[in-house]
């Protein structure tokens, strides 16, 4: 009776555990015994009828990454894998960590009588070549700039997660010079989760989920977004090594530490949670936020209050409006935001600021553009004021808060634009002049936080707004008060400010119902609750 023949992943799980020995740590010298999750992770992407052409594996840290990514290298360069004449290289961030691949691999050659027939090392250049077929690995990093040059047949990039913003030149350049191959070139993605859903590795993970693209197999091991810390069946569920090589003590002690010091939260959700969330602890956390995505009506016949974040002439202007909606669980605040920028040199400064403009300009949220954009390379402040009195006309506005510092160069457009003097200046003017400082955001924030951990705002889940919302961060005084911190926010934040001077004008609205503040307790934060 003939001999069942081995598929191709069989083949290469075969090889690992046959020629790959543990190269250091308490398993040193033992032969790799792969884990389930490891077997069924090479399966799918080795056995995919429809042929893999890219691969994606998240999970928490200290789970075997490197490992795994040394042992698919050799796979690829000495193994059953190997492409004639193959050009293979591993793509990180920086050189220590493309130097952290490259030294793993080289260890299990050297520990191997086998392997070191069959490869030659090359430290100088971090390059590992295959002598049977010819196959030349070499280890790649952002900072060296040595993305460039040759056709991968395999490129497999560590820690893209750490990427932010959507593109990346370092990234792109491999994608793109793996097109000698016509169909037989993978790219594989190895690395815990992005920080938000607009950096570049969450979304080729959402990419994955929503095209179905029978060529993409993507495995995600993330804890539930709304888990507790010492959840361990939501540790497992991150950690598929956990156990094994991944220690329990470690993940325990580290979650007592969070749940002691809220300010550890963030880093435990990412690193031991895989969960999409700075470790930079926003103002407000992701799960918070999602909380309060509800649809947003129209603003007929209601009242209306506003926020305008003029920034300079070439960067993100914002306006937010919120309007009451009374339900049978009190006032739920509506939230319209409108967001320019210059038309020319979009995709330049989208590219500067790793934020998907170009892709916004072109798409709509409840009949409105999530980003509009001037003609021209400034955003000129007579657009805006034509673009408030065209509201003032279609809507019942009581206050709009501003930046008390443009005043001066807004004034005479919106006067250009119909306003007149009474709206304008005096007791009835519905510009309300707003400082930046700790004395007027301080209690702009604590209303917005009241209304937002009550779930008493739905955003509709605008992708702008939330890319503010996850970028800002708080910055306190000694005597507790807190404002917006624009230098240590992780991007731009322009429609959180504007947000957050939105708030504070409806805290003027008679007809809002008083909320179960839980600023009651001056220590509460939204970071804590989530």
């Amino acid at each position: 009776m003939a001999k069942k023949q081995r598929t191709r992943g069989e083949r290469v799980i075969a090889f690992i555990e046959r020629y790959c020995l543990v190269p250091e740590g308490t398993l040193l010298g033992k032969p790799v015994r792969l884990l389930a999750f490891q077997r069924k992770f090479i399966l799918d992407v080795y056995d995919n009828p429809a042929g893999t052409s890219r691969a994606y594996l998240s999970i928490a840290r200290k789970n075997g990454k490197t490992g795994l990514i040394a042992c698919l290298l050799l796979a690829h360069i000495v193994g059953p894998e190997a492409y004639q004449n193959g050009r293979i290289v591993s793509g990180a961030r920086s050189r220590k960590q493309a130097a952290e691949v490259f030294n793993y691999a080289s260890k299990m050659i050297m520990m191997s009588p086998e392997l070191t027939k069959l490869a030659r090392i090359v430290p100088s250049s971090k390059m590992i070549v295959g002598l049977a077929k010819n196959v030349e690995y070499q280890a790649s990093s952002a900072e060296a700039k040595s993305a460039h040059g040759g056709s991968p047949i395999l490129a497999i990039l560590d820690e893209v997660g750490q990427i932010k913003g959507p593109t990346d030149d370092f990234v792109e350049a491999i994608e793109t010079s793996q097109g000698a191959y016509e169909g037989k070139a993978m790219l594989f993605a190895i690395s815990t989760q992005a920080a938000t859903d607009n950096d570049l590795f969450s979304r080729w993970i959402d990419d994955a989920e929503t095209s179905k693209d029978p060529r993409i197999v993507s495995h995600i091991y993330t804890a539930p977004a709304d888990c507790e810390l010492d959840d361990r069946e939501a540790w497992a569920a991150a950690n598929p090594a956990l156990g094994v090589f991944r220690s329990i003590k470690d993940v325990e002690d580290f979650s007592l530490l969070a749940s002691r010091m809220p300010t550890k939260e963030a880093s435990f959700r990412w690193l031991f949670l895989n969960q999409r969330i700075d470790a930079s602890a926003p103002f407000v956390s992701p799960a918070v936020w999602r909380a309060c995505d509800g649809p947003v009506d129209d603003f007929d016949g209601l009242p209306v209050f506003g926020g305008l974040d003029l920034s300079e002439v070439s960067d993100l202007t914002s306006l937010v409006l919120m309007a009451p909606k009374e339900t049978d669980t009190g006032t739920i605040w509506h939230v319209k935001p409108t967001f320019w920028l210059p038309g020319d040199a979009l995709r330049e400064k989208a590219k500067a600021d790793r934020v998907p403009y170009d892709i916004w300009h072109s798409q709509e949220l409840n009949g409105q553009k999530l980003l509009e954009t001037t003609p021209g390379p400034t955003v000129d402040y007579e657009f805006v004021a034509h673009h408030l009195h065209g509201l003032f006309d279609r809507m019942d506005i009581r206050k709009i808060a501003f930046d008390r510092w443009n005043w001066r160069h807004l004034k005479p457009w919106l006067q250009k634009a119909g306003f007149t003097e009474d709206q304008l200046d005096g007791e009835q003017a519905v510009f309300e002049p707003f400082g930046q400082g700790f004395a007027s955001m301080s209690p702009a924030l604590r209303d917005l936080e009241s209304l937002i951990l009550n779930k008493k705002i739905a955003h509709g889940g605008h992708p702008l707004l939330t890319m503010c919302m996850m970028n800002a961060t708080v910055k306190p005084d000694p005597s507790g008060n807190r404002k917006l911190d624009k230098q240590k926010s992780r991007g731009r934040i322009d429609g959180a400010v504007a947000l957050a001077q939105a708030a504070a004008m409806a805290g003027t609205y008679e007809g809002a119902a008083a909320s179960n503040s839980p600023w009651d307790d001056p220590s509460f934060s939204v970071t804590k609750a989530a």
